[in-house]
């Protein structure tokens, strides 16, 4: 078996292939960034090994397209963080950077870290198309968020004396009460860039609420018992679906805490017995199930007395809910790992917690 790594750029993807076992590299090959270039680089690998696990440099967009190539011809693939690139590039004996010395460092680097134990790449077109519609959603959110804010600092130059009310410029009729006064205000520029702030705000609020109803609908479809969990909206659930990328390639609910950065490191020492924080992991699916648990710390009974449990126990709030947090990345591997059944008619489910 050998393992081929490859680091990947815009317009190149640079392989490497070695033995896991010596470490030796067997061979290298640069090809462009295409789907000929794929195509190429898949009948490389497959001429050097019929055993074969593809170890690709984890760069989000950039290597998205290969490992997608990749899985859909039946190859095993893994994803490799490039935080542990600077480790075994300083391991290796050849000195410098190039996009060789990267990929060997990127096979080494998983080698070491254990084939098994990295993430596996998995082909899921409904999870990635949640992940492209909550991605182009939060652009626009993030888009109208400072249209408002420019728009703010507009009217308030305007007429200090008015008062706009946080969350207002969300709502249509504040936006329809503002295009009214600043039509019928003097046109100076100052009036004519806050009338246009107020037309962006508007057509990207009515897209984003498109969005949102276009995402809430594959949710239902896809991932019924999701929304099932206490505290756990359809934008919540879409996050924990579009950034897991498949949950069946987590063989137990610690991997997927793991990736989540919900299960504490140990750190004791001699006598010592404690654990810390994780600050690692994918921060977006720690922010979902974070939104998730201080939900359920309002609303469902069963939360509130296990944050309560802990506070007994001496521990502050944001520790009970990191245990919180790790008890839902369990439930919510269980409830995607089930068969998905449709949820008219269904009570939703009580969390049980020790």
């Amino acid at each position: 078996m050998i393992v081929i790594a490859a680091d990947p750029h815009k317009s190149t993807h640079t392989a490497a292939a070695v033995d896991p076992l010596t470490g030796e590299l067997r061979g290298s090959e640069t090809v462009s960034a295409t789907a000929a270039g794929h195509g190429r680089l898949l009948d490389w690998g497959r001429s050097l090994d019929s055993q074969r696990v593809w170890a690709i440099e984890d760069c989000r967009h950039v290597s998205g397209s290969l490992e997608r190539f990749l899985v859909a011809g039946g190859e095993r693939v893994v994803r490799v963080a490039p935080k542990l690139m600077a480790g075994a590039r300083r391991s290796l004996r050849q000195r410098g950077k190039s996009d060789q010395i990267d990929a060997l460092a990127v096979a080494r680097a998983a080698i070491r870290e254990g084939l098994d134990s990295l993430p596996a790449a998995q082909l899921d077109e409904r999870a990635l198309e949640v992940k492209l519609l909550l991605d182009h959603r939060e652009d626009l959110v993030g888009q109208r968020s400072d249209d408002q804010r420019r728009l703010r600092w507009h009217l308030h130059d305007l007429w200090p004396e008015l008062s706009i009310p946080a969350g207002a410029l969300d709502r249509e009729c504040w936006l329809q009460k503002l295009a009214r006064r600043l039509s019928r205000a003097p046109r100076s520029a100052r009036v004519r860039v806050s009338r246009e702030l107020v037309r962006s705000i508007r057509q990207r609020t009515r897209r984003e609420r498109e969005l949102e109803r276009e995402i809430v609908a594959l949710v239902s479809q896809q991932a019924p018992s999701l929304l099932e969990i206490p505290g756990c909206g359809a934008l919540s659930a879409a996050k924990l679906l579009a950034e897991a990328a498949g949950f069946d390639r987590f063989a137990s609910d610690a991997q997927f805490a793991r990736l989540a950065g919900v299960a504490p490191i140990p750190a004791s020492s001699g006598r010592t017995d404690r654990h810390r924080l994780d600050r690692g992991g994918n921060r977006q699916l720690n922010c979902a199930l974070h939104r998730i648990a201080v939900t359920q710390g309002r609303v469902d009974a069963d939360a509130r007395a296990f944050l309560a449990k802990k506070a007994a126990e001496g521990k502050g709030r944001m520790e009970a809910l990191r245990c919180l947090k790790r008890h839902l990345a369990r439930r919510v591997w269980k409830a995607m790992r089930a068969p998905q059944k449709a949820t008219a008619g269904r009570a939703p489910d009580t969390l049980v917690l020790t």
